[in-house]
């Protein structure tokens, strides 16, 4: 059990049977009144991110979340493989539990699988990832208003929206929080 004035993000809590984590917090005191959390988390079941404002002598439960790098070896249908580097031992997700996340994994890409007493909550991507554009149109001339954007399919099947001048071909880097562009590789 923690006070709820110990938060910090990036911690994991359990509430009315559900497994949070911290994205952001804000200590609030108002000129008239007692002292309140303003706490933005996930639910690392569902992947909703919620608002919820906490008096501050509430009490929370800890939740001990375990890690496991894996290495992504590929996908067949609907089903993810996943191997441990150390023991080798390999586990399967099907795409209802990456959700989108399955639009930026790579063969041979490392990530963190998270598990709450083994069960399975999902896996954890770098903040960014290296993709190759397999199809976008060219550039028209002329068509340079600001930052004027076109549609790209890297090879994962993601679409996304680069400046005109990305082509077919090229490597990018691309933010796995919103699934946008962020600069060549």
């Amino acid at each position: 059990m923690f006070n709820i004035n110990d938060i910090k993000n990036g911690m994991t809590f359990l509430l009315d049977g559900q497994i949070y984590l911290v994205l952001e917090f804000l200590h609030v005191k108002p000129g008239k009144g007692p002292a309140f959390m303003k706490v933005k988390m996930k639910n690392l079941r569902t992947g909703s991110t919620i608002e919820r404002t906490f008096n501050t002598n509430v009490k929370l439960e800890k939740a001990m979340i375990d890690k496991q790098t894996m290495q992504y070896l590929y996908a067949t249908g609907d089903v993810y493989n996943f191997m441990n580097m150390e023991t080798y031992e390999q586990i399967e997700l099907n795409a209802s539990q990456l959700g989108d996340d399955k639009d930026f994994l790579k063969e041979g890409m490392e990530v963190n699988i998270s598990f709450y007493n083994g069960e399975l909550l999902g896996i954890m991507l770098p903040d960014k990832v290296e993709l190759e554009v397999t199809a976008t149109e060219p550039a028209v001339k002329g068509n340079t208003t600001n930052n004027a954007m076109k549609d790209a399919t890297v090879e994962t099947g993601l679409l996304v929206k680069v400046p005109l001048f990305i082509e077919q071909g090229e490597k990018i880097i691309v933010s796995t929080s919103d699934g946008k562009y962020v600069s060549r590789a």
